[in-house]
């Protein structure tokens, strides 16, 4: 599970919201009225990673689709954990 420790509707209104857990990199930031969510591999930082590697998700600006934003990176994590696992152990590679 994600560690979102000081992590609301308010902080993300005022700016970018990123971090990574075990090869699964996250960015929240938000547009529009709406919570946009994007899921990539490691090692690169968002700007680096190309976008054919990043996953996109969209959710209504509220508490309420901040939770359900989470929800869905956590979801995406246990789905996936191969896959991100991988992510972790070969960005040694680079």
């Amino acid at each position: 599970m994600i560690e979102t420790s000081g992590l609301n509707i308010r902080s993300i209104k005022k700016e970018p919201y990123s971090g990574s857990h075990n090869g699964m990199r996250y960015y929240l930031i938000t547009k529009d009225e709406l919570i946009k969510v994007f899921l990539y591999p490691e090692p690169w930082c968002f700007e680096a990673t190309p976008d054919d590697q990043k996953e996109c998700k969209e959710f209504p600006f509220s508490q309420e689709g901040l939770d359900e934003a989470i929800s869905w990176i956590n979801t995406n994590y246990e789905e996936r954990r191969n896959y991100w696992n991988s992510c972790a152990n070969d960005k040694m590679k680079w």
